[in-house]
């Protein structure tokens, strides 16, 4: 008893040698063929699902029997682009351009972010992350030192990155590449092997094409992924065919980038010839489509991307642009957006959908054998959802009404490495009141014009 309730209230997030199986539920595998087991059952020991299938004969070989009749039980969501601080800034500055919404509003508040802005501002977003289904993020930010260690703290599982803007002196330039690389080297496989970094310089807009390179450069040597926004709005596009001859994708191409095992955000205007050359060099695309219409910057070419086999993601991006982190939100936006977009119902169905949102992001971060369907052997990375609702009902098809019907706000429990971390839509590792009161005090310090 004491190792269960040690382990359900989060335990420093610690791994307990505990044969637990949940039964009765209604399992999304995500598995190859996307396999839906009714009255199903997931176990799961050190972390790894050792079960996932119809209810075994016998229950009495596990230590912990979880009843979850009239739930829905599916990995946990893969958020590919963000940046977890910026939810300080939340509703500060909306319905402007991009680059008028960084330059005046967003790069001057930043400026001014302390570590203490990015533990409460980074706190405030994990909780709304796991609160809302969302168990492994991708974040690109600055004192990268501190998410690590609040990733480390509240269970979660992160692919994180000090995000390098080169737009300074060349001194300036050299130690933001050195903090990237130690910040990389330092945490990469720590906390249990949930936390995995990458290299990212900004974009092509804000790193010199010299500066790229050395940071593809740290890239090879600490063998790590690079990620980096690209061809985010057409004012970027031109701006590098001004300043380089090229569009972005060539550019990058050029400067040995796509040479690294890449994750790019956004990628909203793109050629025929630059599709290809993605496709070529297998790069991974994080698709931010609420992000992306609520700044205008317009709608991702993914029913084209998918023909070519590029692998497309969700993220949320920053909930300053966003305005939340419910991926359950993104998932339903990109299964209607290019439907309506393309005037095509078939574009995007709920399945592929839900792929984004889970697999297709594993692979999008490089450990897709590791998380994104629930299989066995896996780690126990999974969520459960309240399908008693009207809106789940009839209960006839769960990728459905998952992808068109659910939000967030159905998840009630969370688990990462089979620890649980979120139960009954409370989160079990951190005290949300006293993030959301500090959170307040920092955006309050903040100078505003």
């Amino acid at each position: 008893m004491k190792d269960k309730e040690a382990r359900r209230a989060g335990d420093q997030c610690a791994l307990y040698p505990m044969r637990t199986i949940v039964i009765h539920a209604t399992v999304l595998t995500v598995n190859q063929t996307n396999q839906v087991i009714y009255d199903g059952a997931i176990a799961f020991e050190n972390g790894v699902l050792t079960h996932v299938g119809q209810m075994p004969d016998k229950l009495d070989t596990y230590d912990e029997v979880i009843d979850a009749k009239g739930r829905i039980v599916m990995p946990g969501l893969v958020n590919t682009h963000g940046h977890t601080a910026m939810s300080l800034l939340r509703g500060y500055a909306d319905d402007l351009p991009l680059q008028e919404w960084l330059e005046t509003k967003m790069w001057p508040l930043e400026a001014q972010f302390t570590e203490d802005h990015v533990r409460w501002g980074t706190s405030l977003s994990i909780i709304e992350m796991l609160k809302t289904g969302t168990t492994t993020f991708v974040d690109m930010y600055d004192h990268m030192d501190m998410v690590a260690e609040l990733v480390t703290a509240s269970g979660m599982r992160a692919r994180l990155c000090r995000g390098v803007i080169g737009l300074c002196s060349a001194e300036e330039q050299t130690k933001k590449l050195e903090e990237a690389s130690a910040f990389a080297a330092k945490w990469n496989e720590t906390a249990n092997g949930r936390i995995m970094t990458m290299m990212s310089p900004h974009g092509a807009y804000t790193c010199p094409p010299d500066y790229v390179e050395r940071i593809v450069a740290r890239a090879h040597e600490l063998d790590l992924p690079v990620h980096i926004h690209m061809s985010e709005t057409e004012w970027e596009v031109q701006q590098n065919v001004a300043d380089y001859g090229a569009r972005p994708v060539a550019h990058l191409e050029k400067l040995g980038v796509f040479n690294r095992p890449t994750l790019v955000a956004h990628a909203v205007h793109l050629t025929d010839e630059e599709l290809d050359i993605l496709a070529r060099y297998d790069v991974k695309v994080s698709h931010n489509p609420i992000s992306n219409l609520k700044l205008g910057s317009g709608i991702a070419r993914v029913p084209d991307m998918m023909e070519r086999g590029i692998c497309v993601s969700l993220g949320t991006d920053s909930s300053a642009s966003n305005n939340n982190l419910d991926l359950f939100e993104e998932m339903r936006m990109v299964a209607l957006l290019h439907k309506g977009h393309r005037q095509n119902p078939v574009l995007v169905p709920a399945s592929e959908a839900l792929r984004m949102a889970t697999i297709y992001g594993a692979e999008a971060i490089f450990m897709d054998e590791q998380i994104g369907s629930l299989e066995v052997g896996k780690q126990a990375d999974f969520i459960m959802l309240n399908s008693h609702d009207v809106y789940f009902q009839p209960a006839n098809d769960p990728i459905s009404h998952v992808v068109y019907s659910a939000s967030g706000r159905d998840v009630t429990d969370v688990y990462v490495q089979g620890v649980q971390l979120v139960k009954d839509g409370k989160c079990l590792t951190m005290e949300e009141e006293t993030v959301i009161e500090n959170a307040n005090r920092m955006f309050e310090l903040l100078e505003k014009k």
